[in-house]
């Protein structure tokens, strides 16, 4: 059976205009999303993870910031050929967001229970009396007990995993297609990060919601996607199922990034870093953006920009180390190790 792509994002360019000049954060990025899915965003911090969503959404700065090139397809519609009042009638319903902190999505001086009605008010047309219904009805989904009461809880009257909850509540009001999530477990201790991912794939498996996940944690990784993309200086340089990228890697940056988790029950103390920093986008570097820092480059990194290369069907990536001219090299025996060891409870 096909199932057909919810999302398509086709050659997207994003760019910052800075006292420093024009930063091109988001560098030419494909991606498609299907029904049911959940596609995680991996990489460091600046890597263009959040950028990106925040272009789906429609929530790029402007003039500041802006889309210069590319093109992102809902359910076949262009929503950068959008004006702000057509988006906010898809933003909230058919596309929603849940962002890092969920202080930055509650209003502090407005009830939990009237935030939530707001949006099956506003998208959905409904009552007073059905938008309260359905609130309480959310509230017990995402594990808030006693809702009837919480409704009228203010957001400080929560802790951080509960408010949480409570944004998620507010995310899936509308019974979105596709749920953007932001690091939603960053802020949270390990022990309320499980409950949410939890969370997260119960009711995913209930309401057939794709998910864009977008963290820095390999281990989350594991647990909730089903593909991978790895980006790095605005570009997606590796792409796959989980399987594909946790235990056949082929980017060195892919590589860097597995060397420095931490494994459940190994003997290694020693964990990897990748040397150096993510180059200035202000003026992208020539060839590929990770030359600098790949101890396995080969001279045309420097040169020239690797395109994407076919590993398999479902894998793809940006490496010249895949052409078939490259020396037939291999991760480090300590990558090699942790991509033999991975698996969901074999990461701290």
């Amino acid at each position: 059976m096909i199932v057909e792509n919810v999302l398509k994002v086709n050659d997207l360019y994003v760019t910052f205009d800075t006292y420093g000049g024009s930063v091109q954060a988001v560098r030419g990025v494909h991606f498609s999303l299907k029904k049911g899915e959940t596609l995680a965003i991996v990489g460091e911090s600046g890597s263009g993870k959040s950028v990106t969503t925040k272009a789906l959404m429609g929530l790029i700065s402007k003039p500041a910031g802006r889309i210069t090139k590319g093109e992102i397809l809902f359910e076949q519609q262009d929503l950068t050929k959008l004006s702000e009042k057509q988006l906010r009638k898809i933003r909230g319903k058919d596309l929603s967001m849940i962002f890092q902190d969920p202080m930055t999505s509650l209003n502090p001086t407005m009830k939990i229970g009237k935030q939530i009605m707001e949006g099956l008010i506003l998208h959905r047309s409904m009552s007073k009396k059905e938008a309260k219904k359905r609130s309480e009805e959310l509230l017990h989904l995402v594990g808030i007990p006693e809702p009837e009461n919480r409704m009228d809880y203010y957001p400080h009257q929560f802790s951080g995993g509960m408010r949480q909850r409570v944004v998620i509540a507010m995310a899936l009001a509308c019974n979105p297609k596709v749920l953007i999530a932001d690091e939603p477990t960053t802020a949270l201790d390990v022990t309320i990060q499980a409950q949410i991912l939890e969370l997260m794939k119960d009711i995913q498996r209930k309401m057939e919601t794709s998910i864009i996940f977008i963290t820095h944690d390999l281990g989350v990784v594991a647990n909730v996607a089903d593909r991978v993309a790895v980006m790095y200086a605005g570009k997606i340089v590796e792409i796959g199922t989980v399987d594909d990228v946790f235990y056949h890697a082929k980017h060195p940056y892919t590589w860097g990034l597995l060397g420095s988790m931490p494994m459940v029950d190994s003997e290694e103390e020693q964990l990897f870093t990748i040397p150096g920093t993510p180059p200035d986008l202000t003026h992208p570097p020539k060839g590929d953006a990770f030359a600098s820092r790949n101890k396995y480059a080969l001279q045309i990194d420097f040169e020239k920009e690797p395109p994407m290369f076919r590993v398999s069907d479902t894998h793809y990536a940006a490496t010249w180390l895949l052409h078939e001219k490259a020396p037939n090299l291999t991760p480090p025996a300590a990558v090699k190790r942790r991509m033999q060891g991975f698996g969901k409870d074999n990461i701290r």
